[in-house]
């Protein structure tokens, strides 16, 4: 249900936090009992919990398909993404609850939406409208392709907003302008790649209000932009921890990890989800009034590992070298190139260690041998990387 007060999609988003983490424990609890699982007694315990990642639900699904074994109830559809991973689908009100998204974008009764995400296997499409039923705006379900004729729809039926990935709307407008053809659309909710600010203002010098927001088929919505737009706000029915690639472990608030998702949809109860995606907590609350937990957005991917003469280095062994010696803070693996091999140095954030100390175990952890330094605490970059590949392909 709308809110009263027509800035905010409902009350939730306004709440404090102590409210807001008291009725999500509740949820969460039921959704730990629907899988098996035992009741936490505070959300900060969720760490103790162990991290599901996309491969091992992949996993799962090819020994128990289509979803694994999880409870999934009030089933509508069934979706496909690559991998393949399947998704289930629901058509509860806001079921991947973008309706909140879109209401920050300005979307609302009396738009027609040209929703240019796809309707073919996977749920972009679907996500979308269900958000656009949610504000009580009309659907026009145009997909991808055929630009010429998405022109010419959204002329005749004065579609208002924009639904799609970033740069697709540039090549209908660019259409629109070959044909000679004025279209009414005033706002853009985007998602699926990067807004570039560049375009963002491309889109503004065109009469467009453009917000993006970060979603995915498994979550739905997670996260989304305001008309503040600084950083996103986390959507209200999900629990977002940034924890150090390759771990479970949270990082400090600040400092780049990634993204682990925990859905509060009793239809189909995702815990600990890593999405793979590496982003940052901002701290504050957003200058629009909503309340909840703030972070910058997609920041690069946290599936870092690479292969060094010839073997995989992962992010889960960087994260266990760490964990062996008390005086390491942080380290980074970095792979070059000398002459015609492959180098590995790995720098440490450590006190009182000495780098001749951390080579054997080093090598014992990442079952290679290479360079180790010592390095400052705080020095090495806050982005999120526990592997960098400096090599040149080229």
């Amino acid at each position: 249900m709308l809110d009263e007060n027509p800035k905010y999609f409902d009350a939730l988003e306004t709440r404090s936090a102590d409210a807001r983490d008291a009725e999500q424990l509740v949820r969460l609890n039921a959704q730990l009992a629907s899988n098996g699982m035992a009741a936490v007694p505070s959300l900060d315990d969720l760490r103790s919990l162990p991290v599901l990642r996309k491969a091992d639900l992949v996993a799962r699904q090819a020994e128990a398909p289509p979803f694994g074994g999880l409870p999934v109830t009030n089933l509508a559809h069934v979706f496909q993404s690559p991998g393949p991973i399947y998704e289930p689908g629901g058509v509860s009100h806001d079921w991947w609850r973008m309706g909140r998204f879109l209401h920050a974008a300005g979307i609302g009764p009396g738009d027609v939406v040209q929703n240019c995400f796809g309707y073919h296997l996977t749920p972009a499409g679907m996500i979308f409208e269900s958000g656009a039923r949610a504000v009580g705006a009309a659907v026009l379900p145009a997909g991808v392709g055929q630009t010429e004729l998405q022109v010419r729809a959204a002329k005749d039926v004065g579609c208002t907003a924009y639904a799609g990935t970033p740069d697709y709307l540039k090549v209908i407008l660019d259409k629109a302008d070959e044909m000679g053809v004025r279209l009414a659309f005033a706002r853009a909710a985007v998602g699926g790649g990067a807004l570039f600010p560049s375009l963002r203002a491309e889109y503004a010098d065109r009469g467009i209000a453009c917000l993006q927001c970060y979603a995915t088929a498994d979550l739905g919505n997670i996260a989304y932009e305001s008309p503040a737009m600084e950083g996103m706000i986390v959507d209200e029915g999900v629990i977002v921890e940034i924890v150090r690639p390759g771990t479970g472990d949270p990082v400090p608030p600040g400092e780049v990890g990634e993204v682990v998702v925990t859905t509060l949809n009793p239809d189909y109860p995702l815990i600990r989800f890593a999405t793979g995606d590496l982003s940052a907590v901002l701290p504050g609350l957003s200058p629009c009034g909503r309340t909840n937990l703030r972070i910058k957005g997609w920041m690069g991917r946290a599936d870092q590992t690479t292969k060094i003469k010839g073997m995989f280095v992962r992010p889960e062994q960087v994260a266990e070298f760490v964990g062996r010696h008390a005086g390491v803070h942080k380290a980074r693996v970095i792979a070059t190139r000398e002459g015609e091999m492959d180098v590995m140095t790995v720098q440490v954030e450590a006190e009182g260690l000495e780098a001749g100390a951390l080579a054997d175990s080093a090598a014992s952890v990442l079952k290679l041998r290479g360079r180790v330094e010592i390095v400052a605490p705080g020095s090495l970059p806050n982005d999120g990387k526990v592997i960098d590949d400096q090599r040149k392909y080229d």
